[in-house]
Parts: structure tokens; C-alpha cells; sequence
């Protein structure tokens, strides 16, 4: 199965403590969807911080529609 990644984007100067901080309402959200096998981590870049999830392709409707990702692609293996 096809993995992909969920992209969320943050601006201004607390934007990384924010990206952080957001990963952990990923995690309970998974836990109660039933989100399994994912990985997630935060980006720092010159303008914004990425908070960047990746899961299998069979979540991408529930991911997308309850979270609403900035951006998503699918993972070449």
C-alpha cells in the first residue's frame, strides 16, 4: 500500500512551538480514529515551521477531511 504525507504549515515567530504542539493533537487524533502505522515530525524552514504526518494511502479520506493538510504527496518507495 501507497504512503502518503500530510503537510501543515505555521508562520511567525512562535510558528515551531506551534508545529510541536499540533503533532500532539495528531497523535490523539489518530489514537481515535484508528490511525495506525504513522510517523510524524516538524520542519523548520526560513519563513514557517512544516508539521509533516505520513500514513497509509487507505487513511487519506479521513485525514483530509477532518484536518484539512495545507499540502499532500504520495511517497516513492
Amino acid at each position: 500500500m501507497a504512503r502518503l504525507r500530510f503537510h501543515w504549515d505555521f508562520f511567525g515567530p512562535d510558528a515551531l512551538p506551534t508545529a510541536e504542539h499540533f503533532l500532539r493533537h495528531l497523535d490523539q487524533f489518530c489514537m481515535h480514529e484508528g490511525v495506525s502505522g504513522h510517523r510524524h515530525w516538524t520542519t523548520e524552514e526560513k519563513i514557517r515551521a512544516v508539521a509533516t504526518m505520513e500514513c497509509d494511502e487507505r487513511y487519506l479520506a479521513t485525514i483530509r477531511d477532518a484536518l484539512r493538510p495545507k499540502r499532500a504527496e504520495r511517497v516513492l518507495e
